[in-house]
């Protein structure tokens, strides 16, 4: 008992304290100093090879031999999917029925592409562990819909979005150039370099962070420049957050009680909670840099960046709560 909350407060503090902080003094800094003119183009290039070094690392990291031990679990394993990728947009698609003027459009098309995004891999896991869940299970179930996701998210959100995502052969040989084909050789050279990621995996993760964050400062300065803050009021910011604290106590309610539909036992059923009702900031923030444009980034993955901290807040009490006897 001691040890899973030790464990609960290390997640904490990794996912929500710093990075939090971390975050938050990016898009203050973007607010006052964004990017201009050769700035923004330094920015802009810096950001593109940011996140094919991502998208690199995420590959290398993933293993494909370790998470098979969960494969078994197919009926597992489909609601975590079928929830990722088809009760969350549904929702997302229903949320169009909200008051009209409760959200701009910007934001309303913010919230269906949160809804295609990947789930998480790393806290899925750690809540997963912390609260006696089935852990192999979800390490193939998170690995999975991130590999998926590769694929899936970029149609997706062209399906979903219309015009907000430009699909034409530039722009799927940007999202090949970009995601997949560095995915792709990340998982090629794992067999070479994954002992050396394992042992500089602190070193690593301050690189991944570190590149998020130039994701964010320049999405959100292009955001700035053009403008757009201004449609964003406090009344709405908060409309924003009581909309995806709903979304998520949806989901989180609608996986748990799939799981005892279809008969699953205790840890299954936790896994199913915690992998199906995440979604991912570090994949969902770089794609969305390759899938709008420049000026309308910030406001697209602004739902993303708040229901990424509601869920890890949220999880975390949930993970505490089953973890006790």
């Amino acid at each position: 008992m001691a040890s899973r909350r030790r464990r609960l407060g290390s997640v904490l503090r990794r996912y929500v304290d710093a990075y939090l902080i971390a975050l938050l003094a990016v898009v203050g800094v973007a607010a006052l100093l964004p990017a201009r003119g050769a700035a923004a183009t330094a920015v802009s290039t810096a950001t593109t090879v940011a996140v094919g070094l991502l998208f690199f690392l995420y590959g290398a990291r993933i293993k494909p031999a370790a998470a098979w031990a969960g494969a078994k679990h197919w009926r597992l394993h489909a609601v975590v999917l079928l929830s990722t990728f088809a009760l969350f947009p549904l929702l997302a698609l229903a949320l169009a029925f909200l008051p009209a003027g409760m959200l701009t459009p910007a934001l309303y098309d913010g919230l269906v592409f949160l809804s295609v995004v990947p789930s998480t891999v790393q806290s899925s896991i750690a809540f997963t562990s912390i609260a006696g869940g089935n852990v192999p299970a979800a390490i193939f179930s998170a690995s999975f819909s991130n590999l998926a996701g590769v694929v899936v998210t970029p149609l997706l959100a062209a399906v979903l979005l219309g015009g907000a995502v430009a699909v034409s052969a530039g722009s799927i040989g940007k999202i090949v150039a970009q995601l997949v084909l560095p995915f792709a050789a990340g998982q090629a050279l794992r067999p070479w370099i994954g002992g050396w990621m394992e042992r500089r995996k602190r070193i690593l993760g301050y690189a991944d962070r570190g590149a998020i964050l130039l994701v964010i400062y320049a999405a959100f300065s292009a955001g700035v420049v053009a403008g757009v803050w201004h449609e964003v009021s406090p009344g709405r910011l908060l409309a924003l957050v009581g909309v995806l604290s709903v979304l998520l106590a949806l989901v989180l309610g609608l996986t748990y009680w799939a799981g005892r539909l279809l008969g699953f036992d205790r840890p299954d059923r936790v896994t199913a909670v915690f992998c199906g009702s995440k979604k991912s900031m570090a994949t969902g923030l770089p794609m969305a840099t390759v899938l709008f444009t420049p000026a309308s980034v910030g406001l697209m993955v602004l739902p993303l960046m708040l229901f990424h901290q509601i869920q890890l807040v949220v999880c975390a009490v949930l993970a505490r709560r089953w973890a006790s006897p």
